[in-house]
């Protein structure tokens, strides 16, 4: 079982074992953070932590989404946020799962989430003294990490449409199905994150001061805008899919018109060559020295006469 946890007093926080996290301390609050989830992990959460069997199944549940519910005197949180690990494109955004009384904070990972390291410096800085101060700093680290991240979709984006030309289109096509994909698995766990946080900010308890539901209802902001500007993000891509599509329509039809009017110009030549290469008797001045001039005379003439057709009705401009 990995994990770390520390004693907070005051402004001040210590490093304490896991398993000597709950003992030997009075007053202040207690953080212990689990970096697992496995059966080890819920055998301490159930025995030596004393959770009940609904807290400790929400702290290690396999598929989470982004929650908040009140049980008892504490609250269950569930948060998403980008993770220092590459994760499955389906499920970008990795999971923090906290439990949160009076005087204690649980909180659980499966994937190392960036927002860890954020809080425990905030945490090591002294800045952090309740489970209300804690829980909002990982709203805020959270969102905090994902904002620039959404930005960088829409620059992308913006990049992408600057260099729209149709001699790049897979590439640009590449591009723009990534940000896409990626704004839908961050739009799916942002718009309840937003959820979460309003309804945790209003949940009743002395453990929230008046200050941390403020901070909550600012992340809960940022949540809100980024999950708007995700679904300008999904637009914009799909219409500038759509705009590499028919430039790749139209380069295509280019060059089908190119073969057309190849096909065009050979395909009288093809059938005059083909019937004097018969090897019949009979053709008309099979037999004459001049014959094979005057035939590739009258194909270059031929082919002449429909290049100029073809470039006076300007199909070489289409």
């Amino acid at each position: 079982m990995t994990g770390f946890a520390y004693h907070i007093t005051g402004d001040r926080a210590a490093p304490v074992p896991v398993d000597r996290a709950l003992g030997g301390h009075d007053g202040g609050l207690v953080w212990i953070h689990l970096e697992t989830t496995d059966e080890q992990a819920q055998g301490w959460l159930r025995e030596t932590a004393a959770l009940s069997d609904y807290v400790v199944d929400a702290l290690t549940a396999t598929e989470t989404r982004p929650r908040c519910e009140a049980v008892g005197q504490g609250a269950f949180v569930n948060l998403r946020g980008r993770s220092r690990e590459e994760l499955d494109t389906s499920d970008l955004l990795a999971s923090v799962r906290i439990w949160a009384v009076k005087g204690h904070v649980f909180s659980v990972t499966r994937k190392p989430l960036i927002a860890v390291g954020a809080v425990e410096e905030a945490v090591k800085a002294g800045t952090i003294r309740d489970p209300g101060d804690l829980i909002t700093s990982f709203a805020t680290a959270i969102t905090q990490d994902l904002d620039p991240d959404v930005a960088n979709l829409g620059d992308e984006l913006d990049a992408c449409e600057e260099q729209l030309d149709a001699t790049q289109i897979f590439a640009l096509r590449r591009t723009v199905s990534r940000v896409r994909s990626t704004a839908i698995g961050y739009k799916r766990f942002l718009s309840p994150q937003r959820a979460a946080l309003e309804k945790l900010a209003s949940l009743p308890g002395d453990w929230l001061d008046d200050d941390d539901r403020l901070h909550l209802a600012g992340a809960a902001d940022r949540a809100a805008r980024m999950a708007e500007e995700l679904d300008a993000i999904r637009e914009r891509a799909a219409l500038l899919h759509e705009w590499l599509s028919d430039l790749r329509a139209e380069q295509i039809d280019s060059r089908s018109l190119i073969i057309a009017i190849v096909a065009m110009v050979f395909l009288p030549l093809t059938f005059i060559t083909g019937l004097y290469g018969m090897n019949v008797e009979g053709l008309p001045y099979a037999k004459a020295p001049w014959a094979f001039d005057a035939i590739l005379g009258g194909c270059a003439v031929i082919a002449a006469g429909i290049v100029i057709y073809f470039v006076q009705r300007h199909w070489f401009e289409r």
